[in-house]
């Protein structure tokens, strides 16, 4: 770098307050050179670099052997007496993780922290970062102090599966759950220990509740992911057995039973959640307690099938009414109410036939007022046997249209056939057996003929 590079970088480490903004906007017009921007700005921050030991600039093999040799040099398991070797490695482990990665390096280098971390100018460090990248299974209930182990921002979430009908969700409906939940034990309040005694902190996981672990994601490379604390099983701290809380056993928490109220709004779905905020679990005093989530789950219904704002159902109509019309009440809706419906004057109505009820479909939710359509098949039901043996069948004829003539087959060419009822569902049974057999007894062979050479 070149000395006005080199006499800048010093400034800006003697005034790390300034703006990064400001600094880049001086840096625009009293440095000679893009190149010299880039390396100013990259080494703003070297936070990362340094905890490798490389330079800013070192190539991906570089950062990749560094890598290897510090998590070697720092792994807990060959520093045993010292406590301060498990942070190390973690955080070791932690800027490999952005480094290695060519789009995340690119974003340290050119914004740092600050770019990682999403927050504008607000640098919080490594600690958020450190989430983006191993937060896991924690999710958002999780901040992290870099170094320092998680910290909860809240109480895990429960999610409850709850049954509805078609019914329920066409009319809304309230409802009263009973439920348990976790909250700090009143007589310890949450510590887990009896009297003045007091847990100590876990020695394995420096009282995180987790450790890094390292497994294999493709030969020669080795991955780093966090796990639960297999000392401690994800508390972060470790007490005697007689030292426990008689009352939750050293658990810090006690169950407590609650009643719920959920309201079931007109027009939800199946699988549609509805929160109930700080109704969940409460594992630590000073962390607000979880959600619960209560998860819709609609039953099948015998007569309507949904699908969005729309219902679907099937209606039996007799011989007369496809012929004649009708005017009737054909459904008797998810409310109990009756729909009337008219068919057109000299209207035929063919077998399955589909018809469109505009404005009876399900209410839209949150906006009840409003409703989908309801699409109604019209199933042609034929009249029994018996019928026939009550009616006139000449007369009959004589009011339906004619009859259908003979095709013509070749000549002196028709077979007479037996008329038997069956079920279609036995078509093309059997075929397979029978050809098998046919199959054993010819030892029928479909491949080609050998070739005799004399």
């Amino acid at each position: 770098m070149g000395q006005s590079g080199g006499m800048l970088q010093g400034k800006v480490q003697k005034w790390p307050a300034l703006p990064r903004a400001f600094i880049s906007f001086l840096c625009f017009f009293f440095l000679p050179s893009n190149k010299v921007l880039d390396a100013y700005i990259m080494a703003l921050e070297t936070e990362l670099y340094e905890l490798l030991g490389i330079a800013p600039d070192a190539s991906e093999a570089e950062i990749k052997k560094a890598y290897r040799r510090k998590a070697m040099e720092h792994h807990p398991d060959k520093n045993i007496n010292d406590p301060e070797a498990a942070v190390k490695f973690q955080e070791i482990g932690a800027a490999y993780e952005i480094l290695s990665d060519s789009q995340t390096r690119h974003i340290y280098d050119t914004h740092g922290m600050e770019g990682l971390s999403g927050k504008g100018s607000s640098a919080t460090g490594l600690d958020e970062i450190f989430e983006q990248f191993f937060g896991g299974g924690a999710g958002p209930s999780f901040a992290f102090n870099f170094g320092h182990g998680p910290k909860r921002r809240k109480g895990e979430d429960t999610i409850v599966p709850y049954d509805v009908t078609l019914e329920d969700l066409y009319n809304g409906k309230s409802v009263r759950l009973n439920m348990e939940k976790e909250v700090p034990c009143s007589t310890c309040k949450g510590s887990g220990a009896k009297g003045a005694a007091k847990p100590k902190t876990c020695f394995n996981c420096s009282g995180k509740g987790w450790t890094f672990v390292q497994t294999q994601i493709a030969p020669n490379q080795l991955g780093t992911s966090r796990a639960p604390c297999r000392e401690c099983k994800g508390t972060g701290e470790l007490l005697k057995d007689k030292d426990r809380c008689k009352k939750c056993k050293g658990s810090k928490t006690v169950k407590d039973k609650v009643r719920q109220e959920i309201f079931v709004e007109k027009g939800m779905t199946d699988r549609q959640r509805i929160v109930l905020a700080g109704a969940g679990d409460q594992e630590e005093p000073d962390v607000p307690a979880g959600d619960v989530i209560i998860q819709l789950k609609a039953k099948p219904h015998e007569a309507f099938e949904r699908s969005g704002n729309d219902l679907l159902t099937r209606v039996k109509i007799t011989l007369s009414e496809a012929l004649t019309g009708f005017s009737r009440i054909l459904v008797t809706h998810l409310d109990g109410r009756g729909v009337r419906v008219s068919s057109p004057r000299n209207k035929i109505i063919k077998p399955d036939e589909t018809i469109i009820l505009r404005g009876e479909g399900m209410p839209i939710h949150k906006h009840p007022d409003e409703k989908g359509d309801l699409y109604v098949v019209l199933a042609l039901e034929m009249p029994s046997d018996s019928w026939l043996d009550a009616v006139d069948k000449q007369a009959l004829a004589s009011l339906l249209p004619p009859k259908k003539q003979d095709i013509e087959p070749l000549p002196n060419q028709v077979d007479d056939a037996a008329f038997e009822e069956v079920d279609l569902a036995e078509f093309g049974e059997g075929n397979e057996d029978d050809w098998l057999d046919d199959d054993d007894d010819d030892e029928y062979s479909s491949a080609p003929p050998k070739m005799l050479i004399h």
